[in-house]
């Protein structure tokens, strides 16, 4: 079967966002090329920038495949009432998510937090993307106690879900303990 021109260029920006966030969040944004990451591709600058002609490009590239993934989440969570049940498959849900590339994503802008600080809506994308889920998890007259629990499950998940994670055990041992901790949390 002959790939078509489409799918090809779809295969390559895909690639070079995978390439491009294990570069940013291993060596850090700023320490990172587009130069070398043409080279851990195997291509020519030029042929980067027919995909993305800056890192900053790439990077929101990749919070807006991120943001889709949490935005379906949030609107899940508020098509019906917010009950103790519903929260936890949130959590399950989330734990889900962050296990793909929305996660490394979220991990990637918050270990370059300080390098990202002058792009602006970037680097604020991610927090608000977890202040809508936390608000959508409850009732606006919710307990200053049940914030911050579901706020600390969240947490717990985003942890747990960290590469190089020195909690030890297996990322699915970690993920499993996180949803243990966070269902006991959640009211």
């Amino acid at each position: 079967m002959t790939e078509t021109p489409t799918r090809r260029r779809g295969d390559t920006r895909a690639r070079i966002q995978e390439v491009a966030l294990e570069r940013f969040t291993d060596n850090g944004y700023d320490q990172t090329s587009l130069r070398e990451i043409a080279e851990d591709l195997g291509v020519t600058k030029a042929a980067l920038y027919y995909h993305f002609k800056t890192k900053d490009e790439i990077l929101e590239s990749l919070l807006s495949e991120a943001s889709v993934a949490l935005d379906a989440l949030v609107t899940w969570m508020l098509a019906e009432p917010s009950t103790r049940e519903r929260r936890v498959e949130m959590i399950r849900r989330l734990g889900e998510i962050t296990q793909g590339v929305p996660g490394d994503v979220m991990r990637c802008i918050q270990q370059n937090e300080v390098a990202l600080q002058n792009l602006g809506t970037t680097t604020t994308l991610v927090h608000d993307l977890k202040v809508r889920l936390w608000q959508a998890a409850l009732p606006d007259d919710a307990s200053m106690e049940d914030r911050l629990r579901i706020r600390m499950a969240t947490m717990a998940v985003l942890i747990a879900n960290k590469p190089g994670n020195d909690l030890g055990g297996t990322a699915a041992a970690r993920a499993a303990a996180a949803q243990a901790i966070a269902e006991d949390l959640i009211r």
